[in-house]
């Protein structure tokens, strides 16, 4: 069951009632600058679709509005997002509103791509079986990349080399061939990015906003008017080429690598821990070297772009993230007029942003102005 072509009208009604919640229609009217009949028959066909429905009974009484709202239907969609790092698989499924349904992570040896999309088949033909959705629609599967596109088409990517069979490999025709549904690949910090705009609510305050990712290494997603920015060539928030490879970086591959060579034997991310003894002065003292290193991210960010949010997000342990924030706000950043420093904030999703990006993707492009 798939969704038919929407117009540029019906993808502002969404959004609006996206940003802003449930609205009456005389109230989405003067906000969107729409005639009263005009947004009658727009918001009708899209009830017809499924894709909106009004807010009735207690819920609409609770509001106090004498109204009956209009709101996004959770029922109106569903999508599954996706991710792959080094010896793990996260799986999420999401409702239209953006609702979490459920989510799947297993730790897995390394896989391939034409694995890694068999296995993705099997798991969400399971998810949508048990959560009674057979015969629902689909709106697609976004799969997060852990690295740039190669190309402006996105066909092949330079992934890490923590998964080294990705690289350059004609990932969408390979994910293609075992997925029947729509198919978004992007960027997991652009994904990560669309997960914090729309979960995590900074669109109902924020027009630009810059997401900073330190997942495997570090990268940047960035939103402009509810827009990803991706450049020229495909490859814009690739920040990480700011700090050569064969140096320091401020990423958790980087902080991997100080623990082990203090003696911690860590093998992943999901083992660091800050409480822990042996580990407490290495992450401290690599908390403060980082955070210096991010102060160029967070300066030329702000300068550029204006953001009303840097959101430090990642896998790594909350305290880290927390740590890394707090130096940020005491550190000397620059400053525009009426005293304005870069709006620096730490991730508060719950679970992987860059799974729940993946998932919004065929989401956003529902209503996306792009």
């Amino acid at each position: 069951m798939q969704l038919p072509q929407i117009d540029k009208d019906q993808r502002r009604i969404i959004r609006e009632l996206r940003k802003a919640g449930p609205l009456s229609r005389s109230a989405l009217g003067l906000r969107l600058e729409m005639s009263g009949a005009a947004l009658t028959k727009l918001s009708r066909s899209l009830m017809t679709l499924g894709i909106l429905e009004e807010l009735t009974g207690n819920e609409a009484q609770a509001r106090g509005r004498p109204a009956v709202p209009l709101r996004i239907a959770p029922s109106g969609g569903y999508a599954v997002g996706a991710t792959a790092h080094k010896g793990l698989l996260d799986i999420a499924l999401l409702d239209l509103a953006g609702g979490v349904i459920a989510t799947h992570r297993e730790t897995i040896p390394p896989i391939t791509p034409g694995e890694f999309a068999r296995k993705l088949r099997g798991i969400t033909h399971g998810l949508v079986d048990r959560h009674n959705l057979l015969g629902q629609r689909m709106l697609g599967l976004g799969i997060a990349v852990p690295g740039p596109a190669m190309s402006i088409d996105g066909e092949r990517w330079s992934v890490v080399d923590a998964l080294p069979e990705w690289r350059d490999a004609p990932l969408r025709e390979i994910m293609a061939r075992e997925l029947g549904w729509p198919l978004w690949l992007e960027n997991d910090a652009n994904a990560a990015a669309l997960a914090e705009y729309y979960v995590d609510g900074l669109l109902r305050d924020f027009s630009t906003v810059v997401v900073v990712l330190l997942g495997y290494g570090i990268g940047a997603g960035v939103i402009v008017d509810g827009r990803l920015v991706r450049g020229q060539f495909g490859v814009a928030g690739e920040v990480g080429c700011l700090f050569p490879i064969d140096q320091p970086r401020p990423s958790p591959l980087d902080l991997l690598t100080n623990l082990r060579a203090a003696g911690c034997a860590v093998t992943s991310v999901a083992e660091i821990d800050p409480e822990a003894a042996g580990q407490r002065d290495t992450i401290e003292a690599w908390m403060d070297r980082a955070a210096r290193q991010l102060e160029l991210i967070c300066n030329t960010a702000f300068a550029w772009l204006d953001p009303g949010a840097i959101v430090l997000a990642g896998p790594l342990p909350p305290a880290i993230l927390h740590g890394l924030g707090e130096r940020l706000h005491r550190a000397s950043l620059v400053m525009t007029f009426g005293e304005r420093r870069p709006p620096v904030r730490v991730s508060g999703l719950r679970g992987s942003p860059i799974t729940l990006g993946a998932a919004l993707l065929p989401i956003h492009a529902l209503s996306a102005d792009e």
